[in-house]
């Protein structure tokens, strides 16, 4: 029989792989991954800095360990070229493998800014442990870094990089950080807890260029102003990898498009993670991940199984302002009611009926997370 044929070696893949093996030790399995192979924790990235954390601090396992505990083939630094649907094949640069099941597990590649200037190409961004290498090398003796968007990846760096003593400014094109889940009073919480760590805010502003100036960096903003730094690192977002799969002829919207047993449109492919829509969701958060590969795992082991995804809040790592917040899945007429307190900010997303369907906390408000998640509706109910 061959093997089930897993692409990505990130904490989707690797979560998956675990999982099944707890209910299949004789399936054979092949992992192909771009990369070394070495398992990490992603999350890790954007607060490794303040731990003065070197990237191979971060790495959990080694690819022969992982090949070990696994019991898996591991095919490192390999370019997936093409899947064949029809023939169950999956074209590398210099070999073709047979699947008898597949799962794509592709990740997102980081959303890049549309620059001028003569210095775009010394803009980073940190998505994978490779980056956070050439990151951390880039910044070994700056002072300066201003970071593009004040999203939530954006938040935890400047956090991060303020706590280790860089000199950090954000630029951002909204009226406060995190605008998209959180209200404004809790968002401006979290743009004072960032300000009184000493990072400087840019909002409703753009970066339109970044060039050259002698040893530094020099980003000009859409309003004429500009901000000499030493590096810059864009967070302006994440884009599912969906186009190997678009190529198959595999149907993708925002991310590759699944069911609630995540199978694509193709029998026997599946997608799991930061590349995988999930009835209109994409959700690039560890615990709906975690909820897939549990799921996933015991469909290829051979019962069906539909992934469910309780109400999972996310915490957002800026120790300068802690943070709680489930989103609204579908955001409706509700409305948030607002209590702040000098302690933290307690935002309740509810309908006219008093329902609640979201959450912001600050600060000792997060205390009360569990406790609301539980009068949450479900993202996905059961089936």
């Amino acid at each position: 029989m061959h093997p089930i044929i897993i692409i990505g070696s990130g904490m989707a893949a690797y979560t998956l792989a675990r999982e099944f093996r707890k209910l299949d030790k004789e399936t054979a399995l092949t992992i192909v991954t771009a990369d070394d192979g070495d398992a990490y924790s992603k999350p890790m990235l954007s607060t490794a800095l303040a731990q003065n954390k070197a990237p191979d601090q971060l790495v959990n396992a080694r690819v022969e360990s992982m090949r070990e505990q696994l019991d898996a083939q591991i095919l490192t630094h390999r370019q997936v070229l093409a899947i064949d649907a029809t023939a169950k094949q999956v074209q590398l640069q210099d070999q073709t493998l047979v699947y008898s099941q597949l799962v794509l597990a592709l990740g997102a590649d980081p959303v890049r800014p549309q620059l001028a200037g003569d210095a775009t190409d010394a803009v980073l961004s940190v998505n994978d442990l490779s980056d956070y290498a050439r990151f951390r090398a880039a910044i070994v003796n700056a002072k300066r870094v201003a970071i593009l968007g004040g999203g939530l990846i954006g938040c935890e760096f400047a956090n991060d990089l303020a706590t280790a003593g860089y000199q950090v400014d954000i630029v951002h094109p909204q009226a406060y950080p995190l605008e998209r889940l959180l209200p404004e009073a809790a968002a401006t919480a979290l743009r004072d807890g960032l300000a009184k760590l000493g990072v400087t805010w840019h909002l409703q502003r753009m970066a339109v260029a970044v060039d050259h100036h002698g040893d530094n960096l020099i980003v000009s903003l859409n309003d004429g102003s500009s901000i000499e730094t030493d590096a810059v690192l864009s967070a302006i977002g994440l884009r599912p990898r969906t186009q190997l799969a678009q190529n198959a002829g595999i149907h993708a919207g925002r991310g590759i498009r699944v069911n609630r047993q995540l199978q694509t449109n193709v029998p026997g492919i599946y997608a799991i993670g930061d590349c995988a829509e999930v009835e209109g969701h994409v959700l690039p958060y560890v615990l709906p991940l975690m909820a897939q590969a549990r799921a996933l795992a015991v469909t290829l082991s051979g019962t069906p199984t539909s992934v469910a995804y309780p109400a999972m809040p996310v915490v957002v790592k800026t120790p300068a302002c802690p943070i709680a917040v489930a989103a609204p899945s579908v955001p409706d007429s509700a409305t948030w009611a607002v209590d702040c307190q000098e302690d933290g900010i307690c935002a309740l997303y509810q309908d006219a009926n008093g329902q609640l369907l979201g959450f912001a906390l600050t600060g000792k408000a997060t205390q009360q997370r569990q406790t609301l998640a539980k009068q949450l509706p479900p993202i996905l109910a059961m089936q």
